[in-house]
């Protein structure tokens, strides 16, 4: 069936239709979304929590904004990561269906507002980075960090209302309008909307970012040519470049991760989509958890504050290890001395 005969001439708004969206049909391919899931999951929600302990228990980089927006990053991630695998892995692999429209509404409002949110999370990064480049002598006095708080309770606040319309109203069975045929009760005008929403803020980043890298250009080559010795405010510019090049990174990894899945749904806005279509798209979607279990990693390789902090975490685990391993030795040494004596 190419859309499922069921999705046609039933009620859009009927629970039974959702069984029409859940395109693994052998057990391979169950087996390899729920292992890729766990896999992709487990690793992410680790690692990004690792991101946030670095961050928050040293007084230094949680005092600074650009990793007050990384921590948003990875607490997007991290909520990203929970709510994507449980709703997914339950949907396409145990094909539960004992759900209420509002409560599939809900659970896709949770994962839309984790990954609108990273994606915000990184267009502040952007900003920061941006304006900590094209006007560094004044970037302290522009970004303290009360108008990063607020910069960050206004980006989860608008992700959150964005991602909440269809679960207020904004959906096929309210409207009795055209329905998307990637995801249940979802209005196709709405998923159209929420993708240029991505589109603008993927714009941004990239102008940003672009922006960032041609001034970081021209400050090397102007040192080159020059020969200026490298003073406090030349290493803070060499420091801002490289976290910029490694914000860099984490975009050239997200573009590659969500393009498949932003192509495959502006096709489905404009054209039928087939079971093998949808297949694919189940298995794009796990690209997403890929990109957020990459981003803490690009973190620790290029960040020269997270590593350090790391490498002192991982220190002082071994030492508490090591100790614990001598102390029952010792212990033992100590009571066969006193049965000795």
């Amino acid at each position: 069936m190419d859309i499922c005969k069921i999705y046609e001439n039933a009620s859009k708004c009927s629970v039974n239709t959702v069984e029409c969206f859940m395109v693994l049909s052998t057990q391979t391919q169950k087996i390899s979304v729920a292992t890729l899931c766990g896999l992709f999951g487990t690793l992410c929600i680790f690692e990004n929590s690792l991101v946030l302990y670095l961050i928050f228990s040293s007084p230094r980089t949680r005092r600074k904004p650009s990793y007050l927006f990384i921590s948003s990053l990875a607490l997007a991630d991290v909520l990203a990561s929970i709510i994507f695998v449980c709703s997914f892995v339950n949907f396409h692999v145990f094909n539960k269906t004992d759900f209420s429209k509002e409560a599939f509404l809900l659970q896709l409002g949770g994962v839309n507002t984790s990954f609108s949110a990273s994606l915000s999370s990184l267009l502040l990064t952007a900003l920061d980075r941006y304006i900590s480049i094209s006007r560094p002598s004044e970037y302290k006095l522009l970004m303290t960090r009360k108008r990063a708080w607020i910069a960050l309770g206004v980006l989860w606040v608008t992700c959150a209302t964005i991602a909440s319309l269809p679960l207020l109203g904004w959906n096929c069975c309210m409207l009795n309008s055209t329905c998307s045929e990637l995801f249940p009760f979802v209005d196709n005008n709405y998923l159209s909307s929420w993708i240029c929403f991505t589109m603008v803020l993927l714009g941004c980043i990239i102008y940003a970012y672009a922006h960032v890298l041609w001034r970081a250009h021209q400050h090397v080559a102007y040192m080159e040519k020059h020969q200026v010795q490298v003073g406090k405010q030349n290493t803070r510019m060499r420091m801002d470049v490289m976290l910029a090049k490694t914000l860099v990174m984490v975009l050239t990894v997200l573009v590659l991760c969500w393009s498949p899945v932003l192509v495959l749904m502006i096709y489905s806005i404009f054209s039928r989509m087939s079971n093998h279509l949808r297949k694919v798209f189940a298995f794009c979607s796990i690209l997403c958890l890929l990109n957020s279990m990459v981003n803490p990693i690009i973190y620790a390789l290029r960040s020269k504050e997270l590593y350090s902090s790391l490498r002192m975490v991982f220190t002082r685990f071994r030492r508490q290890l090591k100790a614990s391993e001598e102390s029952p030795e010792a212990e033992s040494t100590h009571k066969s001395s006193m049965i000795e004596t």
